[in-house]
């Protein structure tokens, strides 16, 4: 375990692994370390000592901070200037087993992890305005800067988002922050069947309301919520969330109830319980506790999402075993966020993962699969991520070759070839 408390140290880090061909994995407080292959490394990296905020300036909507810097920590202070991380970063350690709270924003940046408002706000990469880094040559560079319209050199964020450290370790990173609302209500829709509450989350999406969150649990998810008017309804939830000033958000709910009417019996969610259930959603794990299940996380077209599960989920025909075309509706939970468009999806434990059946419903709509969580044996044996199309993996292989030739980085992270 190399530990480096500055950026000079990552780099010598680096530098020595890559002239002795030495692998390195690549974490900051390791709760997401179930997400993706596993790597084959035989040192780690620890980037939990680059740790703290160097730059906090509220009135320009910018901050920067150390790569390994909690989560917690940065939302603390923002949350004194009555300011947030709009793209809404999950918190995916209980997931894994691990405790909540406990990311790191370089971990959040290299996943490009972003929770409900994304549909608003959008991905953690439009926020990700600058960073420091080294590469797998063990060089240092930087890119990017402290504002939004930065037109210096290439637009590298946008490379570093999503691509789970595989190839540059970062060490400082720069991110745009927003007001936070300063009201926050959900309105509930009971009793709706997917194809419905994709329907109604499709017309709130593109009314005139600005919603900032649209989601839809099945009755069995609904049940495991902490929020109460969610848990004892007894039926299926749709939840849509609006923000922002206090007589603003009453008038959006209210016009919102009035013209989804006809779908159901609806309820508004305030404050406190509002904001539980949105957590709730965006960590998973509280909505799907079973530790020992397999996590699929599906994006696809979110006027899609009821079918592609119906390719999934449905009792098997006749004919149809543990072998055939879907997994037994028994065995699945699953619930939507992002309008639909993004599906939580929990199979019992198989040597596959039902990776065939999973990957064509989606296919079908034009859509990719990721297989959140499994045990290490099956992330190995099963392509963790969408496989690409050749020139697509070719144009992987030289941005790889580019900025990690000696594949010292995360190597078999995202594919095994990378």
């Amino acid at each position: 375990m190399l530990k480096p408390t500055s950026a000079a140290e990552v780099v010598d880090a680096v530098a020595q692994a890559a002239a002795a061909e030495t692998p390195l994995e690549i974490l900051g407080q390791s709760t997401k370390r179930g997400l993706g292959r596993p790597v084959q490394a035989a040192q780690q990296l620890d980037l939990s000592g680059l740790s703290g905020i160097t730059l906090y300036e509220p009135n320009e909507l910018v901050l920067t901070c150390g790569a390994g810097t909690p989560l917690a920590a940065i939302e603390a202070t923002l949350k004194e200037h009555n300011q947030q991380l709009a793209f809404e970063p999950a918190d995916l350690s209980p997931l894994y087993g691990g405790t909540a709270g406990a990311g790191t924003v370089g971990g959040a940046l290299s996943c490009n992890l972003a929770g409900p408002r994304r549909l608003k706000a959008g991905a953690a990469r439009d926020h990700f305005l600058g960073f420091k880094a080294v590469s797998g040559r063990g060089e240092a560079f930087q890119a990017g800067g402290r504002v939004v319209k930065n037109v210096t050199g290439y637009d590298l964020c946008k490379l570093m988002a999503g691509a789970y450290g595989t190839l540059a370790v970062l060490t400082e990173v720069t991110v745009k922050v927003l007001p936070a609302p300063e009201k926050s209500r959900t309105v509930l829709i009971y009793g709706l069947d997917d194809a419905r509450a994709i329907l109604a989350l499709s017309r709130a999406v593109n009314s005139a309301h600005e919603v900032s969150g649209t989601a839809h649990l099945p009755d069995a998810i609904a049940a495991r919520s902490a929020v109460d008017f969610v848990a004892r309804s007894g039926r299926a939830v749709t939840a849509i969330r609006v923000e922002g000033p206090g007589p603003s958000v009453e008038h959006r709910c209210e016009a919102l109830r009035r013209e989804l009417r006809e779908l159901g019996p609806s309820e508004e969610l305030h404050s406190m319980r509002s904001a539980l259930l949105w957590r709730e959603i965006r960590d998973v794990a509280s909505l799907l506790p079973d530790a020992g299940r397999l996590i699929w996380r599906l994006s696809v077209p979110p006027a899609a999402g009821a079918q592609v599960m119906a390719g999934i989920a449905s009792p098997p025909r006749s004919g149809e075993g543990r072998g055939g075309r879907r997994v037994a509706s028994a065995t699945a939970d699953y619930y939507f966020d992002w309008g639909g468009g993004l599906v939580w999806l929990a199979l019992a434990p198989s040597d596959d993962a039902s990776a065939a059946v999973v990957r064509a419903a989606v296919a079908r709509c034009g859509g990719h699969a990721t297989l959140a969580r499994a045990p290490a044996a099956t992330r190995l044996a099963v392509p963790v991520f969408e496989p690409q199309p050749a020139p697509l993996a070719a144009l992987a292989r030289r941005v790889k070759n580019a900025f990690d030739p000696r594949r010292v980085l995360n190597p078999g992270r995202m594919a095994a070839d990378l």
